[in-house]
């Protein structure tokens, strides 16, 4: 496995080691040990979550409050998204930066988005399936959310066209308006 730094310092690409032949491939796609060592942390995953979208879906971008905030480690395994992650802490120096990665089936890039950030992706392929591991169970009333195109956060969307949203990423508040992290 491939540890590679992100400009927000807690998240991380993994790239798998992929070994393939006329046969196909084989990776190992999670192995608690090695996880472990490269975030610096121990991790206790409690959900996998699995989700299908159809091109130019734009999921996100989502978080939870203590004390049912969640890290997640995601990955496509079907197609291509736009990965994005946005520090929600309020003391940390990178409050308000974002990072954002191309996964896809084919550069089974997996990305670790701690605690205290806010999550998102956008489909670029037809469609895409996107699985991810959570440390904490799912909460409706510690669901939150912010505007995926706050200016103040900025995020560059590979977009063509306008986004296919949902009612609540559609209504979401701006990052100045939302409960976040100290």
């Amino acid at each position: 496995m491939n540890i590679i730094d992100t400009s927000i310092p807690d998240v991380k690409i993994i790239e798998p080691k992929v070994f393939g032949d006329e046969r196909g491939f084989f990776f190992e796609s999670f192995n608690l040990l090695k996880f472990e060592d490269a975030i610096g942390r121990k991790v206790n995953f409690v959900q996998d979550n699995h989700s299908k979208s159809s091109k130019n879906v734009l999921r996100g971008l989502h978080y939870q409050l203590d004390p049912c905030a969640q890290g997640k480690l995601v990955r496509c395994v079907q197609g291509e998204v736009f990965d994005v992650a946005v520090d929600i802490r309020k003391s940390s120096a990178t409050f308000g930066r974002w990072v954002g990665v191309h996964l896809s089936a084919e550069n089974k890039k997996q990305l670790w988005i701690p605690e205290g950030f806010a999550h998102g992706f956008l489909t670029l392929s037809d469609s895409a399936e996107f699985l991810y591991k959570t440390t904490n169970y799912y909460s409706p009333d510690s669901d939150r959310g912010i505007l995926w195109n706050d200016s103040d956060i900025g995020i560059e969307w590979p977009l063509t066209v306008s986004p296919l949203l949902s009612e609540k990423d559609d209504k979401a508040k701006r990052l100045k308006d939302a409960d976040l992290f100290k």
